[in-house]
């Protein structure tokens, strides 16, 4: 499976790195040089510069051949072009657009965008949800993947809490994606800590669910049917 990423930013880059560590042939398209050149050296030739609403860029990329394009950059009109030029011109099967401002999400469907995500959207459903305690929740299936995103409630037992990212051990092609904090939000990187009643999304294989949730929570908890 080929899968193209536009954007190289925060959440392009854990995109990719998710994917790629799931065996998948990626590429991501970055526009910034320098933001470009920090990709090239953790993805190597899997980062492409230029612009992704361009047709030369996405043709270079591997268009025609790519089996999905996810366009995440922070432009909801970018995502939108980069969507449909995929879809129109090289017929790419399906297209995945980042919705920053959550209104646009029934434009994007209008004009034929297969799935929209919003994280403004996720992040407000995850604080407004009354989450139990311990408890790891699926969210949503990425089916063609056999990925799911959970989110996870660390407890004061938990073996992750005061602990940084990068020194944890965690199943193999699992993701920390989305620390959710009270009020705030933000990308989970290496050196974050993480704290009691902190809420985690993660991206993990439907296999690696419990191997997941037993390295940030240290038991077992039942998953809610």
């Amino acid at each position: 499976m080929y899968v193209i990423v536009v954007g190289g930013g925060k959440v392009g880059y854990y995109l990719t790195k998710a994917l790629v560590s799931a065996g998948l042939e990626v590429t991501v398209i970055e526009k910034q040089r320098r933001r470009y050149e920090l990709l090239q050296e953790e993805f190597g030739d899997a980062a492409f510069l230029g612009d992704g609403c361009e047709v030369r860029t996405l043709e270079q990329a591997g268009a025609p051949r790519a089996d999905l394009l996810a366009a995440v950059t922070g432009d909801d009109e970018d995502n939108l072009v980069s969507c449909q030029m995929a879809k129109r011109k090289f017929k790419v099967k399906r297209v995945i657009a980042r919705i920053n401002n959550p209104k646009n999400e029934v434009t994007f469907q209008m004009l034929g965008i297969d799935e929209t995500v919003s994280s403004t959207k996720l992040i407000y459903s995850l604080i407004e949800q009354e989450v139990e305690v311990a408890d790891v929740i699926p969210l949503t299936a990425l089916r063609r993947g056999h990925l799911e995103l959970v989110e996870i409630a660390l407890t004061e037992g938990s073996p992750s809490v005061n602990r940084r990212v990068r020194d944890l051990v965690l199943p193999q092609s699992c993701t920390l994606a989305l620390l959710v904090r009270g009020e705030d939000a933000e990308v989970i990187h290496g050196d974050t800590i993480f704290r009691a009643g902190d809420i985690i999304v993660a991206i993990t294989p439907a296999a690696r669910v419990q191997e997941l949730r037993a390295a940030m929570l240290g038991k077992a908890i039942t998953t809610p049917p």
